[in-house]
């Protein structure tokens, strides 16, 4: 297994990308913290994934949260190896003066502040220890930009350069930062993503990717478990499009 013995937190856990990061990450030995804004949700998926994972719940956008939650998780883990940036949001596909001024709030508050938490609740720790891996879940949003998403774009552009910043900061303490540029795939915010969840905008999507299909959770899970993996010893400041050829 090839995170025998490790321990990883997950944010936006419940569902989609998040999930099955989780998901795997506890197949492949490793114990799991999955959190979510829901706490009913974060507890359900850590009983199915088992392998002695835990729910716990936070809203990453807001540092009292974050940081009860980093409390709990060291608490029962003693130590974590392994911090997975997956919670994320979008305001709906529409002209970029159409977005409220809340939801651009929202977008970079949950995409973007939740990075700079993460990392004030956990790099401590990372250094303590003498090292870690963080991984930061980007888009292909933030290289090649679809129109209608212009908040949603910046803030995972945002994202992936922050985590190549992450990288060149942290790897003299063994602290590795990669990141993930996933293209539309199979989870809660496809429809947001398309504005209305119809036959011809999938369709739209679809043909937008040389492969011809939406990621789906286990090919986000595949790229992370590798990344986030002692395989990946020597990557840091990567950001890996997992897009079926989208960016090319």
């Amino acid at each position: 297994m090839r995170l025998n013995g490790k321990t990883a937190l997950v944010t936006g856990a419940a569902s989609g990308f998040g999930k099955g990061i989780a998901a795997t990450f506890a197949r492949e030995g490793a114990r799991v913290a999955v959190l979510d804004l829901d706490l009913a949700s974060a507890e359900a998926t850590a009983a199915e994934i088992g392998g002695g994972a835990i729910g716990v719940a936070a809203d990453v956008s807001r540092w009292d949260q974050v940081e009860a939650a980093a409390r709990t998780v060291l608490a029962a883990f003693g130590r974590l190896d392994i911090l997975v940036n997956n919670a994320g949001v979008s305001h709906r596909n529409q002209p970029m003066l159409d977005v409220s001024e809340a939801e651009f709030d929202k977008v970079f508050a949950v995409n973007v502040k939740s990075i700079y938490l993460m990392a004030k609740a956990f790099v401590p720790q990372f250094r303590a220890q003498g090292g870690g891996v963080i991984l930061n879940i980007g888009s292909t949003a933030g290289i090649r930009p679809r129109p209608g998403l212009a908040w949603y774009n910046a803030s995972k552009g945002a994202v992936n350069l922050l985590s190549k910043s992450m990288a060149v900061e942290l790897a003299p303490e063994g602290i590795r930062v990669n990141a993930l540029a996933p293209v539309a795939g199979e989870t809660p915010l496809l429809a947001t993503f398309m504005g209305e969840d119809t036959p011809e905008k999938r369709a739209a999507f679809r043909a937008s990717i040389p492969l011809g299909r939406l990621s789906t959770p286990q090919d986000i899970a595949n790229a992370a478990l590798f990344l986030c993996s002692d395989e990946a010893s020597m990557i840091t400041g990567s950001v890996l499009e997992v897009d079926g050829g989208r960016c090319v």
